[in-house]
């Protein structure tokens, strides 16, 4: 009877399992190349990517469905922050656009739980698309020393904190 359902869930599990191996990896570039802020901000993104993946399972699993954990697709090895920012853009604004379809999909196969997680997601990932759009703005208004800052801010604040050997 939820057949649907169940695929459609598990379909945005997958993709929301490749958004947290994506912005992990970017968290990963960002903080090596000290970018602490934007660092941070994949991270935190990430972790709420992973609360889906859970809320997912959890709703495919009471419908007695069995969780797909297949990611979605690759992971792109990105070193540039701007296209970084880009395709975490471009991978919010997807997700948003499947999920509003997927809600109305729930909602026409009478899965009115499934229809208002979806609707949750999609605001999820408007606010992240949003994030990372102001980011994108930075980048495009400040340039190059708005990523200056915010290395010169994670070498102030390294360097004022003192060393496990040093105490």
């Amino acid at each position: 009877m939820h057949e649907k359902s169940i695929e459609l869930l598990n379909r945005a599990v997958a993709d929301e399992l490749l958004a947290v191996h994506q912005y992990m990896y970017f968290h990963f570039q960002c903080d090596d190349q000290g970018f602490e802020l934007l660092s941070t901000l994949f991270r935190r993104v990430a972790i709420e990517e992973m609360m889906h993946v859970e809320m997912l399972a959890e709703r495919i699993l009471f419908l007695g469905g069995e969780v797909d954990m297949t990611v979605g697709g690759e992971v792109q090895y990105l070193h540039e922050v701007q296209r970084m920012l880009e395709l975490a853009k471009k991978m919010e604004l997807s997700s948003a656009q499947d999920y509003n379809k997927w809600a109305n999909e729930s909602s026409a196969n009478a899965d009115s739980n499934s229809k208002k997680l979806f609707e949750r997601l999609v605001d999820d990932e408007e606010r992240h698309f949003d994030l990372y759009d102001t980011e994108v703005r930075n980048l495009e208004q400040f340039g190059a020393q708005y990523l200056a800052l915010q290395s010169i801010e994670r070498s102030k604040s390294r360097s004022s904190t003192p060393s496990a050997s040093s105490q």
